[in-house]
């Protein structure tokens, strides 16, 4: 079993910015790509940034490229997503997800380890 816990959501302004992190536990941590997905009232849980086992490439969703960022520490088995320039539209649950491959995929099905979510509201 991985467990995986987030932190980091919480209410901020348009324009400001916010840094989630998830930390796993419970398996070889470097055998897994990772993913952020996030969940808003009335859509289906979509991909927001995905990254690879290594590190070495990352995807993003056209609504979040050149605002968010993802990254991960193996030394901390700790994935993080920055995120600028929040708006409105970026106000969901976001959820870190595990797939036991060296690539991401942006259908949650092919994730088999996923967090409790944290909730992110952006509003004036």
């Amino acid at each position: 079993q991985m467990q995986l816990v987030e932190s980091g959501g919480g209410l901020v302004q348009p324009g400001d910015a916010l840094t989630l992190s998830c930390t796993a536990s419970g398996r070889t941590w470097n055998s897994y790509a990772m993913a952020w997905f996030r969940l808003a009232p009335g859509n289906e849980r979509e991909l927001v940034a995905g990254i690879t086992w290594n590190g070495g490439a990352t995807t993003y969703a056209d609504s979040v490229k050149g605002r968010f960022t993802i990254s991960r520490d193996n030394a901390k088995n700790t994935v993080y997503l920055q995120m600028n320039s929040l708006k409105p539209e970026d106000t969901a649950v976001y959820y870190c997800a595990a797939r036991y491959a060296r690539s991401y995929s942006d259908t949650p099905d092919d994730y088999g380890y996923w967090g409790q979510g944290t909730q992110v509201t952006v509003s004036s």
